[in-house]
């Protein structure tokens, strides 16, 4: 198989717009495939990774919910074929204690693999005339063409288009997946999500389609609050002064059953444990470095309440983003209404427009 010539955005330094640029792929290694991208999603972890969170120095491609046809297997590859629709989702090693326990997502070498922009031997698929790296999140999908691993290129049904399926990867499947995976919310469940972006939203659809009775939206942009409702929520709070605990008390006097976290904020944090109901659970899938919440240990223990991180939804991707289909087929998971599409040329017009809040999911369309 030869070398392909790939078009990708090339983030050369950290805080400044990307580049678009030429690349060469080369072909999958023997548990690889490579991959012709028709679309991928934008989700935050690109632009915190561009403004200065990436392990790895520029010039690196970033991306990180790719979708596309795959055009080359790798000797070892048997469930995969050419011409296969596939979604692609965080890198795992498959063979570590987590791994082989169904939950890929807290991979022993999660990290490096996701992180570290290149294979584990270190090297890298991509290549151009000067120095760039690649497999972001096992995948750098911020490109036209890309080689990853075959257990990370979920199998997709053909009749749907692969623009709309790219944001399963990543920002959709955490947010439905802390509903469904992690609190697996019963009908009669009372539920408040903090943060109405693509991620929250993504919690609010599924905490709707597994029958939660009370929903209540939390966030400081009106109109989200309003998309909120549209898109399953019972109620909206929004952040614009300090009684907005007292609000959620007022919906919920007794608490509620679960909270989900979805800004990395600390006080958010506090007011998502505050609002529990006895042995209520409280699910965490954001944050960052010197982020410290303030934990009532009395509280927790005397209420038996739960604090839980939760990595990826908690997914095992190739079995959740199709059943993440089957809800959308059945007109319960409505996330195409999250969807704004841009050309490649357009990615740092994306990437800001997200930055500002002005658009959920920005997706790139090849």
């Amino acid at each position: 198989m030869p070398a392909i010539a790939a078009r990708a955005a090339v983030l050369n330094a950290f805080h400044a717009p990307l580049n678009i640029e030429s690349l060469t792929v080369e072909p999958p290694r023997a548990d690889e495939v490579r991959v012709r991208l028709v679309a991928t999603g934008i989700c935050h972890t690109d632009l915190v990774m561009a403004a200065g969170a990436l392990r790895a120095a520029p010039p690196v491609v970033l991306g990180h919910e790719g979708a596309g046809v795959i055009e080359d297997v790798g000797a070892e590859v048997t469930t995969h074929q050419v011409g296969d629709h596939v979604v692609l989702s965080f890198a795992h090693c498959g063979n570590c204690t987590a791994c082989r326990a169904g939950a890929p997502a807290y991979c022993r070498e999660f990290v490096a693999r996701n992180f570290s922009c290149a294979r584990p031997d270190g090297s890298c698929a991509i290549s151009a005339d000067h120095p760039v790296r690649g497999h972001f999140f096992g995948q750098s999908s911020f490109a036209s063409y890309t080689v990853c691993p075959y257990n990370s290129a979920v199998l997709v049904p053909k009749d749907l288009p692969l623009e709309l399926l790219a944001p399963l990867g990543c920002g959709v499947q955490t947010g439905a997946g802390a509903v469904i995976n992690v609190f697996k919310a019963q009908p009669g469940a009372t539920i408040a999500i903090f943060g109405a972006g693509a991620v929250g939203l993504s919690a609010i659809m599924a905490a709707r389609a597994v029958g939660a009775t009370v929903i209540i939206a939390v966030d400081r942009n009106p109109r989200r609050l309003e998309l909120a409702m549209e898109l399953g929520a019972t109620h909206s709070v929004p952040v614009t002064d300090q009684d907005s605990l007292e609000r959620l008390r007022d919906l919920a006097p007794g608490g509620v059953h679960f909270s989900l976290d979805t800004t990395g904020a600390a006080e958010v944090i506090n007011a998502a444990i505050a609002v529990l109901a006895s042995r209520g659970t409280c699910g965490l899938v954001s944050g960052g470095p010197g982020v410290a919440a303030t934990v009532p240990v009395n509280a927790l223990f005397v209420g038996g309440q739960t604090i839980r991180g939760i990595m990826e939804g908690d997914s095992v991707p190739s079995t959740f983003i199709p059943q993440l289909i089957d809800l959308y087929r059945q007109g319960q998971f409505p996330f195409d209404r999250l969807i704004k599409y841009f050309t490649l040329s357009e990615v740092n017009v994306a990437m800001a427009e997200s930055a500002r809040g002005e658009v959920l999911k920005p997706v790139i369309r090849f």
